[in-house]
């Protein structure tokens, strides 16, 4: 598909440099294909009275980083700072990460990250650019390995920002609380699954106390989320591939909601996919736990869930086309447009939408 089909204009404004507060007060637009009035302006506070007792939420239990990294390259007598976002480990020494300037950097390399040339060692941390890829993408061979290396990623990283948050302002101590959902447990994203930020403790009891089951899986969300669609058309997009898991007391448990009736509903996109790239071609879900680089755009049949909650995504995104391919191209622009309209907050810090399928497609 043309990937201007997926574009829209949004106002600077519309764009949230903060979340909600509390997370739960946030508003969330209903999307119901094919009704006569498909759109309902809520807010996230309202969810238990929109599902059914039985029904179950899905959330990704993935833990933010720290995964932004700046440092000094220096070869020769000759420095350069360089950027680094880690985006995939591939071991207890080495990360794949997306740097700027790329140009700056060959195999071979060595980059000090945390201090400045000429510093004391403390609070650094050096690696070597083991390979460089395209797209600016490169193999960081660290000096540290295991839990060492976690420990100083944490001591010397910045919560990596989307950047259309970071180009307006730079992260802070709240930003650690603020970019972490309460279902936080597994180290390993370093991009937060934003739809999980609207959950607290207080919504957590009242969706217990509606009968709403709670389920998790694993998806470390990374750097390629933030990458914008070069290509002219979806089929010459390439995605990154992202880590993930389903247990298998996961897997059975979402077997038995829906073989009672149960929708499963998936919070996020990032559970989704994870979701998605367990399931069989019947829809059963089985265990899984691997790469995945499922890319769903319009024309995918969804198996394995029947409501997404999501926020809203950036034009020309590779996030936009999966809840166009979710509930409609023509419904999701229409819906994009009314949110604009009436003042919703969009991406990571923005509002709520609960999007039910397009069945007619």
């Amino acid at each position: 598909m043309r990937v201007d089909l997926f574009d829209f204009e949004l106002p600077q404004e519309r764009i949230a440099l903060r979340p909600a507060r509390p997370r739960d007060s946030a508003r969330m637009l209903v999307v119901r294909p094919g009704n006569a009035a498909p759109f309902s302006d809520m807010g996230v506070k309202d969810l238990p009275n929109l599902l059914e007792p039985g029904d179950a939420l899905v959330f990704n239990d993935t833990k933010v980083i720290p995964a932004q990294l700046e440092g000094v390259r220096e070869r020769e007598g000759v420095t350069a700072r360089i950027g680094a976002t880690l985006h995939m480990r591939e071991g207890a020494d080495r990360w794949r990460a997306f740097v700027r300037p790329a140009k700056k950097l060959t195999a071979g390399d060595r980059i000090r990250f945390g201090s400045d040339p000429g510093a004391c060692l403390l609070g650094s941390l050096d690696a070597t650019v083991a390979e460089k890829g395209e797209g600016g993408e490169v193999l960081l061979v660290f000096d540290l390995a295991g839990p060492d290396l976690d420990e100083a990623i944490a001591a010397v990283g910045h919560i990596p920002l989307p950047p259309y948050i970071a180009a307006k302002r730079p992260d802070d101590e709240q930003d650690r609380t603020d970019y972490q959902t309460i279902f936080a447990d597994k180290d390993g994203a370093v991009a937060a699954p934003t739809a999980g930020l609207h959950f607290t403790q207080g919504l957590i009891d009242a969706l217990d106390a509606r009968g709403i089951e709670r389920h998790t899986v694993t998806l470390h969300v990374g750097a390629g989320t933030f990458l914008p669609v070069k290509a002219d058309d979806t089929d010459a997009h390439r995605m990154h591939g992202e880590w993930g898991e389903v247990s298998r007391e996961t897997a059975e448990a979402l077997r038995s909601v829906r073989a009672r009736g149960g929708k499963i509903v998936s919070v996020g996109t990032t559970s989704l996919r994870i979701l998605e790239s367990a399931a069989q071609e019947t829809g059963a879900l089985q265990e899984f736990s691997g790469e995945t680089r499922i890319f769903i755009t319009p024309g995918y049949k969804f198996r394995a869930i029947d409501a997404l909650i999501t926020n809203f995504h950036l034009p020309r995104s590779t996030l936009f086309m999966l809840v166009s391919a979710f509930s409609g191209l023509g419904t999701m622009r229409a819906a994009y447009e009314h949110a604009i309209e009436t003042g919703y907050r969009f991406y990571s810090y923005g509002d709520a939408s609960l999007l039910f399928p397009d069945d007619g497609q």
